[in-house]
């Protein structure tokens, strides 16, 4: 590693005793393996259960609904207590939720356990975001969460195989254990060196008068939308693959399931080429051009993909194409979004970073119902959404311009 990349990545003088880095990883590791190792298992559920595809899409959506709402939650009881002892809770939450999802005996229990799941790795998620702003300094943080997702990137590489596996050989079940010993692992790690990094802990966070104060100083800040609302829309172009693909390639162009672990994780590796990709670009053109790249790569794709599939084209290789460059498109969006939305508030990251993961899983739970809604055994809503998110992208980045963060 070379030294200036060596920088980028060395947190804060007084924290440089701790993984930190490493802590980040895993627990923005937890949201993809909690949709990608059951992604598999989702016609299996439907089937198992009895009930119909939409019913079985809610272990999805309302994993995503809850997970968008608690961060509005979250985000400021940790501007007020601390990271550590919010992450820690949440942790064991998710743990005994893990618990439940894999012992339900009917499809309501384990939506219910799903929603208790969201809540914990909510608080996994946006304690990552925080200790980002909370332990780097402003200007490296794009290049510190640029490389987290590097490495996050395995967890839905690997996350879909392993489900592929676990489902043809033991069930949907198993995949709830493998999360709830993931979790575990992540818990004993954290209680024994996670170290509290929110050093201007702010008392009124959590009061109402202190609260909407600080809603409206992010809400009303130009630069979190600037990179808040196309990072969450990014994140739709991709939760459309995350929620239909399954159904697309294994029941529409039936591509075997323990096959599907493999495809699914192709295009995801497409989510690591552009992490890798944005990682390169910052030093050289900065965030706003990095973030302009990245936008009109996804509509490019997205407008591609609904061409091809109104022409009559259907075969699993268009769907992979599509989501590798989707999912590219998102690697350099997203350490942009992220970065540039809570470097403006030291004392309230927060709470910026429960806004903007609120928005996020909105735009997911939208994207997701609609996902299901529109299903017609073909190609094109799928390709149809894609495309319209790869336009509002674009036109996000270019219309609510932001600014470079300050060193």
């Amino acid at each position: 590693m070379s030294h200036s990349m060596a920088a980028d990545v060395r947190p804060h003088a007084h924290f440089a005793h701790a993984p930190l880095l490493a802590l980040v990883i895993g627990y923005l590791m937890l949201q993809p393996l909690s949709t990608d190792l059951y992604l598999a298992s989702l016609p299996g559920l439907a089937s198992g259960f009895g009930v119909p595809a939409s019913t079985v899409q809610l272990t999805l959506s309302l994993f995503v609904a809850g997970f968008g709402g608690a961060q509005l939650v979250i985000g400021p009881l940790s501007d007020r207590f601390g990271r550590r002892p919010v992450v820690i809770a949440g942790l064991v939450l998710y743990v005994f939720a893990s618990a439940l999802c894999a012992l339900s005996p009917s499809i309501r229990m384990l939506i219910a356990a799903r929603f208790l799941q969201a809540l914990g790795c909510c608080a996994a998620v946006i304690m990552a975001r925080a200790i980002v702003r909370d332990a780097w300094a402003p200007a490296h943080g794009a290049r510190v969460v640029a490389r987290a997702s590097s490495w996050l990137s395995l967890a839905p590489l690997i996350g879909p195989i392993v489900g592929s596996y676990l489902q043809v050989n033991a069930g949907w079940r198993a995949a709830f254990v493998a999360l709830g010993m993931v979790s575990a692992l992540a818990l004993a790690v954290t209680v024994m060196w996670l170290p509290e990094t929110n050093l201007h802990r702010d008392r009124r966070a959590t009061e109402i008068s202190g609260l909407m104060a600080n809603y409206r100083l992010v809400l009303g800040s130009r630069d979190f939308w600037a990179h808040a609302l196309p990072g969450a829309l990014s994140y739709g172009a991709i939760f459309s693959f995350i929620s239909g693909s399954s159904v697309v390639l294994i029941k529409v162009l039936q591509v075997p399931t323990e096959i599907f672990g493999y495809c699914f994780s192709f295009g995801v590796s497409g989510y690591m080429g552009g992490t890798l990709l944005c990682r390169r670009l910052l030093p050289r053109i900065g965030m706003r051009r990095a973030f302009k790249l990245g936008s009109g790569l996804a509509l490019a794709t997205g407008a591609l993909f609904l061409a091809l599939a109104a022409a009559g084209v259907a075969h699993w290789a268009l769907v992979l194409a599509a989501m590798f460059l989707t999912m590219g498109a998102h690697g350099i969006n997203f350490p942009v979004a992220q970065s540039g939305a809570v470097t403006p508030f030291p004392q309230q990251a927060g709470t910026a970073a429960g806004v903007m993961g609120a928005l996020y899983m909105a735009i997911a739970f939208l994207v997701g119902t609609v996902v299901g809604a529109t299903h017609n055994g073909t190609l094109y809503p799928l390709a149809l959404i894609s495309c319209t998110l790869g336009m509002l992208i674009f036109l996000a980045v270019r219309l609510i311009p932001g600014t470079e963060p300050a060193a």
